[in-house]
């Protein structure tokens, strides 16, 4: 593990998410706040159900180097590993009836892509087709969907700045339901992502700190993280 400094020092609002192994499917999310670098982690909120990757966890590039043989990669369908900042927010909403979230929000449109094809400039991306001046990417995801998951959620910023290859457009978003799993995100209800979504905030540095339980309580006292039964 590769970290020359601690990558969340001065970050106040944690999201845990721990699973049982690499390959599970669901996990449980612990929200955590301090007052300061100082301070002890306090919960927030109860414990929220999450669906993750159909395939599982792979260690993912975020704000520490994990240096793990076994990787994200595109199409893995897992949902990475690690420690990441989040943000901005995103939903159906138009900005204004968005304004009681805190984090900068992108309102989505039937112009909106998440781009996931390697080869584009604008790979792991969120996009406005319409605002592009050439599009060159021949696979994305249309972020307006009839099924709602993208009504509302927040970017995991894995792969930033991008990799090509390495996995894209990862966010916590509205689950379908407790049993259907993800290509590689972290989803939950509705109520529950609209709870986090009024609680997160920019000024805190929020993060997310996702991956199984054993890996979790190896890194847990080196980054001091909140304690997770």
């Amino acid at each position: 593990m590769i970290a020359a400094t601690d990558p969340i020092r001065r970050t106040r609002q944690c999201l845990v998410v721990v699973s049982r192994d690499w390959n599970a499917k669901t996990g449980v999310l612990r929200a955590f706040e301090r007052k300061s670098s100082r301070s002890a982690w306090q919960t927030h909120g109860p414990a929220i159900p999450v669906v993750l990757g159909k395939k599982g966890l792979a260690w993912g590039r975020g704000l520490v180097d994990f240096n793990a043989a076994v990787r994200k990669v595109e199409g893995d369908n897992k949902a990475p590993a690690g420690i990441f900042r989040l943000g901005p927010a995103f939903g159906y909403a138009p900005k204004p009836a968005a304004r009681w979230i805190k984090l900068s929000y992108v309102p989505l449109t039937a112009q909106s892509e998440g781009i996931d094809d390697p080869h584009s400039r604008y790979y792991n991306q969120l996009v406005d087709r319409s605002k592009v001046a050439r599009v060159d990417w021949h696979s994305s995801e249309r972020m307006l969907r009839a099924d709602d998951l993208y009504k509302w959620g927040v970017v995991v910023a894995h792969n930033s700045p991008a990799r090509p290859g390495a996995g894209s457009c990862i966010f916590l978003h509205v689950w379908k339901d407790s049993r259907s799993a993800t290509a590689g995100c972290t989803a939950m209800t509705e109520q529950d992502l609209l709870n986090l979504l009024r609680w997160l905030n920019p000024t805190a540095r929020p993060v997310l700190v996702q991956m199984p339980q054993a890996g979790y309580d190896a890194t847990r006292a080196k980054f001091r993280l909140p304690a997770v039964r």
